[in-house]
């Protein structure tokens, strides 16, 4: 009887290790398949980058008839960066051959300092460019796109870009490099330039950061100037570095926001403070 028990309890525990060895194994042969489809996304991806930058043109326009400068509530030193970046050229792009391989173009983003030089998208939610490129293909990089609440013509006081932060540094991969002092220590990248179909803007940086996941910087709309401002100084307070920029109720904001890890997310914010109207 006890050697009965012995091969019983035996044979459960070899059955035990080969149940373990089993589910091992298909996990090693899952993340190796992720891992394989996840490079393989990663090239298509850099492939209609590629692409894109074939058929678009981006011009570095001077200021003309048609710019406006925003002009700050409080009088800016001197010395503030201020008054060098409003002498900034603002870029011009193209969207003919972009708006016919993507109807839901809506604008382009460049950004100092990073590799962040890409056409942005928008659709009727937030998941669908979370898994699809600018081609409109399956693919798990996604592309630059932005929160579906935003009017990307006429821009609301927070105006919000995601992408994903690939390890590969495409999309908004290289956004991690405002959190180093390189970036930062470079004052001509405390910028933004996008452009539309309608107009092309500039954008001066106040506030750097990466956070635990939240949903207190995605705010798009405020009952009340109060609620505005309570919202403003926080995110500047949040700020891993100090910037020059003051902002106040009358400004609108850009919100660049993607994953710095699993759990944390990296983040930057910028106020508008030139425009120029598209003819």
């Amino acid at each position: 009887m006890k050697k009965e028990k012995k091969k019983r309890k035996l044979k459960w525990k070899n059955l035990i290790v080969l149940l373990i060895l089993i589910i091992a194994f298909i996990f090693l042969i899952k993340s190796g398949a992720d891992l394989i489809n996840y490079f393989i996304d990663t090239n298509k991806a850099t492939k209609e980058i590629e692409e894109i930058e074939t058929v678009t043109k981006v011009e570095v326009i001077e200021d003309n008839e048609n710019t406006e400068i925003i002009e700050p509530v409080e009088e800016e030193p001197i010395f503030s960066p201020y008054w060098d970046y409003i002498k900034m050229s603002l870029i011009s792009v193209n969207f003919d051959e972009l708006l016919k391989i993507n109807n839901e173009t809506k604008g382009w983003i460049q950004v100092n300092g990073t590799n962040i030089n890409y056409p942005f998208v928008q659709t009727d939610n937030n998941d669908y460019y979370l898994t699809h490129s600018f081609y409109k293909y399956y693919n798990q990089a996604g592309w630059v796109f932005m929160d579906y609440r935003n009017d990307p013509i006429n821009y609301d006081k927070n105006t919000i870009l995601y992408a994903h932060g690939m390890n590969t540094e495409i999309m908004f991969g290289t956004l991690k490099n405002i959190l180093s002092s390189n970036w930062y220590d470079d004052v001509n990248n405390h910028v933004i330039k996008l452009s539309t179909p309608t107009e092309n803007t500039l954008w001066q940086v106040f506030s750097v950061y990466h956070i635990p996941t939240t949903n207190d910087y995605i705010q798009t709309e405020f009952t009340s100037d109060e609620e505005y401002q309570n919202f403003l100084n926080l995110i500047k307070e949040r700020s891993a570095v100090e910037f020059s920029a003051k902002v106040n109720t009358n400004d609108k904001i850009l919100t660049l926001s993607t994953c710095y890890s699993k759990t944390d997310k990296v983040v930057m914010h910028a106020k508008l403070i030139k425009r120029e109207t598209r003819t």
